[in-house]
């Protein structure tokens, strides 16, 4: 099975190794029929801590490194463009 990939905003990079990302979802809402964006945080593994807040990034999923960190940074989305 194929690990999921997402794309996002680094949010945080205060800790070791480690990145908050923000990833953003657009969906229409089943009733209302309005476009509504929700997000959610994930803790990513940055091993040589190059991403800075602001930076667009993939992650994608492996296996637990940590309590909460169940991501790993992938590539930038600016180094790919």
């Amino acid at each position: 099975m194929p690990k999921r990939i997402l794309t996002g905003t680094v949010t945080s990079d205060a800790n070791a190794q480690t990145v908050t990302v923000s990833v953003e979802r657009r969906f229409t809402h089943p009733v209302l029929k309005k476009t509504i964006r929700k997000s959610k945080k994930y803790r990513a593994h940055d091993e040589n801590n190059t991403f800075k807040v602001g930076d667009s990034v993939r992650i994608i999923e492996c296996a637990p490194k940590s309590k909460t960190k169940r991501w790993e940074v992938l590539t930038s989305e600016t180094a790919e463009a």
